[in-house]
């Protein structure tokens, strides 16, 4: 019992870190861009206290999930139950999305952003162990995502006569 209390401190911790850093670089945002940035308020301290609710709680349940004798929620990704959570209140109540909306977008991706070239460059060493050939693979894969998007996007727009 007091392993996981340490555990989960730990993601709580963590997810504190993410909200500051997300909080920290609307600051900058308003700093270097002023009036075209996105204000800090009290509705963007209760969207990033909703969006650390909707983390937290999306990792409670997947640890809960893995205790359960079905295989595919066993193996359900954390985002996923991120996701689910998220979905399930923002449809319910009005509120998650008001606060949430007080958040600048890209304020959350560039924290976002930094974890995963940090948990990539920690596996640098595997990549490397690891065929040319997954190279070529990666850049077709990123073109065809690319591609893909631009195209989806084209469509969009063409039928909204943009």
């Amino acid at each position: 019992m007091e392993t996981n209390m340490n555990k989960y401190l730990k993601y709580a911790l963590v997810l504190l870190l993410s909200i500051g850093l997300i909080l920290f670089t609307q600051q900058v945002k308003i700093w270097f861009n002023g009036d075209e940035a996105t204000p800090i308020t009290a509705m963007t301290i209760y969207g990033l206290i909703t969006l650390w609710t909707f983390a937290f709680a999306g990792v409670l349940i997947s640890d809960l999930m893995k205790k359960v004798p079905i295989r595919v929620l066993q193996d359900f990704p954390v985002l996923g139950w991120v996701s689910i959570i998220s979905l399930v209140f923002c449809l319910l109540f009005d509120f998650p999305i008001q606060a949430i909306s007080a958040v600048d977008f890209l304020s959350i991706t560039t924290p976002v952003l930094t974890f995963a070239g940090i948990s990539v460059a920690d596996r640098l060493v595997d990549l490397r162990r690891t065929s040319w050939r997954v190279g070529i693979v990666a850049i077709f894969v990123f073109l065809g995502t690319y591609l893909g998007s631009a195209i989806i996007s084209e469509i969009g727009l063409t039928i909204m006569g943009k």
